[in-house]
């Protein structure tokens, strides 16, 4: 009997030799449908990874994971962004283990962590993969890193980790599935689909056993986007591409660099040209915001301030300073652009804007 590694292997090769038009559309659904439950359960009967795990404990206001393949130069980047002591060397696999250090950026502690570097097939476990992909789905931001001498590996870092159900720089699709007893599937929109048809959606439902449910699709998805919606191991994560080792580039490899990408950051970290505008990226795309307390009857506290990300509330702020203090909450007042006016009274739902000044009135 084939085993699920197999399995997986057989329809990837039938997907890659059947040419996509309307006649094999609904087929080559049902088996990207097939392929992804299949590698959910190869996921859950493997444990989520193959030996020992790493166990890295979260730590800080955000988690930000240095992905890309070996000598890329992540070592050095974490170094430089943390003081941390990763080792370094011109060989591939110097990283052998995940290496934690902490950046401090405009008064956010940001850890960030340096994994082994990633190899082809690392989403099907190859070389630790598995262990590697279990540390970059919980983090909040994934630093790409590339050699700026390899750029084409960008595709090969998308496609292991979009394989490991990891969704970078998207939302997740806007679909209900809600399941039900008895009779059947029924499928309901709010716009126009152009890439599915009832038919389509009730052969993927079919392959994840749903037969009885109500499906509400609020967008046009496309049929991965579907497997996407039903699917339970996926996780959407902002990533940021940087291409490494401008310090050995040409002008001319720079400028080619910038024009097939140019949303990527370049650095040095061997010289530390642009490690600045690295640390400022991640905490912009962290999102987050500061928050200065002021405590009933003081002066507000400008020095350390309270890091929340962007669109917290009032009752997050509470929730962060004591687990009792929305229950014991009455009201609060916000100086700063949240508000019309300074020391506004405010409820608990009040969304908070960077540089607000909060004071928790408190039931005693």
């Amino acid at each position: 009997m084939a085993s699920v590694q197999e399995k997986i292997r057989e329809i990837e090769e039938e997907i890659r030799r059947t040419p996509y038009n309307k006649a094999t559309q609904h087929h080559i659904g049902r088996l990207k449908a097939k392929l992804a439950r299949l590698r959910e359960e190869g996921e859950k009967r493997s444990g989520g990874a193959s030996g020992p795990s790493y166990g890295v404990r979260k730590s800080g206001d955000a988690t930000v994971v240095l992905v890309g393949f070996p000598s890329v130069g992540k070592s050095t980047i974490l170094n430089r962004l943390t003081n941390a002591e990763s080792p370094v060397g011109d060989y591939d696999f110097t990283t052998l283990d995940v290496v934690p250090g902490m950046m401090e950026h405009r008064g956010a502690r940001i850890q960030i962590l340096d994994v082994p570097g990633l190899i082809k097939g690392a989403a099907s476990g190859r070389g630790r993969g598995r262990e590697v992909i279990s540390v970059v789905r919980s983090a909040d931001l994934i630093v790409m890193v590339l050699d700026i001498h390899r750029i084409h590996e960008l595709s090969t870092v998308e496609r292991e980790l979009y394989e490991a159900g990891i969704r970078i720089n998207r939302k997740p699709p806007d679909i209900a599935v809600k399941r039900r007893s008895r009779g059947g599937v029924s499928v309901s929109s709010t716009v126009r689909l152009t890439h599915l048809d009832e038919a389509m959606i009730k052969a993927v439902l079919a392959e994840y056993r749903i037969h009885n449910a109500e499906v509400l699709i609020r967008e046009d998805v496309t049929v991965d986007e579907l497997i996407d919606g039903i699917s339970r191991n996926r996780v959407y994560t902002k990533a940021v591409v940087v291409l490494n080792k401008t310090d050995l580039a040409t002008s001319e490899e720079i400028e080619e660099a910038q024009r097939r990408l140019p949303e990527a950051l370049l650095i040095s970290a061997e010289n530390g040209s642009n490690m600045e505008a690295l640390k400022e990226r991640i905490y912009e795309d962290l999102e987050f915001i500061r928050v200065y307390m002021k405590p009933q009857g003081s002066e507000a506290d400008l020095e350390e301030p309270l890091i929340m990300k962007k669109g917290a509330s009032v009752g997050d702020v509470c929730d962060r300073l004591h687990r009792d203090f929305r229950r014991r909450f009455r009201f609060g007042r916000i100086w700063g652009s949240s508000v019309r006016y300074p020391g506004q009274r405010v409820g608990i739902d009040h969304q908070l804007a960077d540089g607000d000044i909060v004071s928790l009135i408190l039931e005693k």
